[in-house]
């Protein structure tokens, strides 16, 4: 019986260290959505009052302005332009116009060909949206407003006439005001949306690379791989990284009142994408940490304290970034960790310890460039002080043949020794030579 409590053990923890994990998958999951839901309330506000804005100025102007009748394609036209996704919203509004303009040639030139009818409406309908596939390559805007302007040019045109122009220009007023509105009214901060959506990307990263360089050093093939699992989780982060760049692009072009924000949204966007380079290295990382040690494979020491050091230089260039100072705390990380990746890779590591040394490397070098960095200077860095880490475990052959240079005197005797030689070489042959032959 007391045998058999062993086993009983070991299944109860495995329980409960499958437990452990769901819970913590669980807890993670809902803090993530919890942080998600925070920073997306600051856009619902600000969306949902431009679009408030957007459809009152646009009613207000249309009735003022383009005569008596209901308008009510002004209001529609400024918020489809607001409601959509930050960052598109320019192109968004041309896409809206060119569809009301293509619904309505077809819509025109089909009713006068085949007159008014149910058939008419649903061919006129059918050719206004394989037109708009057409222009536009994909469903939009375009090819929305080109299906419902042909449908209202079918339906209404024959029973209400001069529905065409006010159209046009209902639209046109309608998507002209939201992007008043967008641009100069209430324009988002853009720095602001960016660094909120960088982040939980930043904080993945600090988080996740400290927590592989302890499953390193714990030899835990287990906790590697829920790292990775961890920073495959990302997706939907880096999704909203590149709606936020996308969105604050926008924003420093068309709003004025940004236009100084320009230099450091260009600056921030070169850095986002060294940072997405950064945690595809840090998959690979963890993928190559994973099998190195399922496969046995010793890995030094350095290799953890390379991590930590990289996930350091994460968090420093965050709080460097933000603070608008010289990263010189994450270039002095950074060289850290490549010096110890160097002393790792002198350590005799085999194929996937090698791997991880290279990856070790090129994450340095992504975040170095991410911080600000020109490429070739990354690089330089990087090489440099992992060759300065790998001579301290393993110093280069050098092999130095010196010779006694010769000295003036010993170079005089040298050319009387050989001016004396060829004398009496000369002397020596010319009696055989002037011997008559036999």
């Amino acid at each position: 019986m007391a045998a058999d409590r062993p086993p009983a053990d070991r299944g109860q923890s495995r329980l409960d260290e499958t437990a452990e994990r769901a819970v913590r998958q669980v807890r993670d999951r809902s803090g993530q959505a919890g942080r998600i839901r925070a920073r997306q309330w600051e856009i619902i506000v600000v969306i949902s009052v431009q679009a408030g804005l957007a459809a009152a100025i646009s009613a207000l102007l249309a009735k003022q302005w383009l005569g008596p009748g209901s308008h009510v394609f002004a209001p529609a036209a400024a918020v489809g332009t607001i409601a959509t996704a930050i960052g598109q919203r320019a192109r968004r509004t041309f896409e809206l116009l060119g569809g009301v303009a293509l619904g309505i040639i077809i819509g025109d030139t089909l009713r006068f060909l085949l007159g008014s009818g149910p058939w008419q409406s649903g061919v006129v309908v059918a050719l206004a949206i394989a037109a708009a596939l057409l222009v536009a390559g994909k469903g939009g805007p375009l090819v929305g407003q080109a299906g419902g302007t042909a449908v209202l040019i079918a339906t209404l045109a024959p029973m209400e006439g001069g529905l065409q122009v006010p159209r046009i220009f209902d639209a046109l007023l309608g998507g002209a005001v939201g992007l008043v509105v967008v641009a100069l009214l209430l324009p988002i901060n853009p720095m602001r949306v960016l660094d909120r959506a960088a982040t939980p990307i930043f904080a993945i990263l600090c988080e996740q690379l400290g927590e592989l360089a302890r499953a390193m050093r714990a030899r835990d093939s287990d906790r590697t791989m829920r790292v990775l699992e961890r920073l495959r989780g990302t997706d939907d982060d880096l999704g909203r990284l590149h709606d936020a760049l996308s969105g604050a692009e926008e924003v420093v072009t068309i709003a004025p009142a940004r236009w100084h924000r320009r230099q450091q949204f260009h600056r921030y966007a070169r850095s986002a994408g060294h940072l997405e380079r950064l945690l595809l290295d840090s998959r690979a990382l963890a993928r190559w940490s994973t099998t190195a040690l399922q496969y046995g494979e010793p890995l030094p020491p350095e290799l953890a304290d390379a991590l930590d050091r990289m996930g350091r230089a994460v968090a420093e260039m965050r709080t460097e970034c933000r603070a608008g100072k010289d990263p010189q705390r994450t270039r002095q990380l950074v060289q850290e960790c490549a010096e110890l990746a160097g002393r790792a890779g002198a350590s005799h590591v085999r194929s996937f310890g090698e791997s991880l040394v290279t990856g070790v490397r090129t994450a340095a070098s992504d975040l170095l460039r991410a911080a600000g960095c020109e490429p070739d200077d990354a690089n330089q860095v990087v090489r440099r002080s992992a060759n300065a880490g790998q001579a301290k475990v393993r110093p280069p052959v050098r092999r130095r043949l010196r010779r006694a240079l010769p000295t003036r005197a010993a170079r005089a005797r040298r050319r009387a020794h050989l001016a004396a030689r060829t004398h009496n070489d000369g002397r020596a042959g010319r009696p055989a030579r002037e011997r008559p032959a036999r």
